[in-house]
């Protein structure tokens, strides 16, 4: 009696999932078949295969001056005030992940396209990120809505909020106490002086 036994190759992994026994007249051979015979399989998604030198517009999402360096060009990218925008090719996008990650996520960079934000594997970031158009109709929502929203923003973009709260305070826009209450204990600061 032969007994031969199937090689598997270090670098494969393989379940046996059934064992057949096959007799001829000469010998009597028992092999063990490696078969995968499973139904549950992990799905992946592919991703878009976006050309890395495409144009992205990026606004600033910062209230004030925003500068970025490339390491890889060291060209200089500079928005002035928040909402301006700058044109990056998806390679610096690419890289500014790799090395400057905060600008992600803190929401400094608003980019818009949801296909780029998942190639660059920053969705996370941008979950609830309040975008340029949307960024003022916070202060329209009720107290309990700003609350909410407040309360699932990035460290970023709560300073941001914070920032633009106060001019939109000086210049009458927000004038309900209820408003700038929701804002300051969402906030963990103080908007406006209170006489005690």
């Amino acid at each position: 009696m032969a007994n031969t036994k199937s090689k598997v190759s270090k670098n494969t992994v393989q379940k046996p999932t059934a064992q057949k026994t096959a007799v001829t007249k000469s010998k009597e051979t028992v092999t063990t078949e490696f078969e995968d015979v499973s139904t549950e399989r992990k799905q992946y998604r592919v991703k878009k295969n976006l050309d890395p030198n495409m144009i992205v517009t990026v606004k600033n999402g910062f209230q004030g001056l925003l500068v970025y360096k490339s390491r890889r060009t060291n060209e200089r990218f500079v928005w002035e005030a928040f909402g301006d925008e700058q044109d990056m090719d998806l390679q610096e996008l690419k890289n500014a992940r790799n090395s400057s990650k905060t600008f992600f996520e803190n929401n400094w960079f608003l980019i818009d396209d949801p296909e780029v934000l998942e190639y660059l594997g920053v969705t996370q970031y941008y979950k609830y990120a309040l975008n340029f158009d949307s960024f003022d109709g916070l202060f329209d929502k009720t107290p309990d809505e700003i609350s909410e929203t407040i309360s699932r923003l990035s460290a970023g973009q709560k300073k941001s909020v914070a920032y633009r709260a106060k001019e939109l305070i000086t210049n009458g826009s927000i004038d309900s106490i209820k408003v700038i209450n929701a804002l300051e204990e969402s906030l963990s600061i103080e908007l406006i002086d209170r006489d005690k």
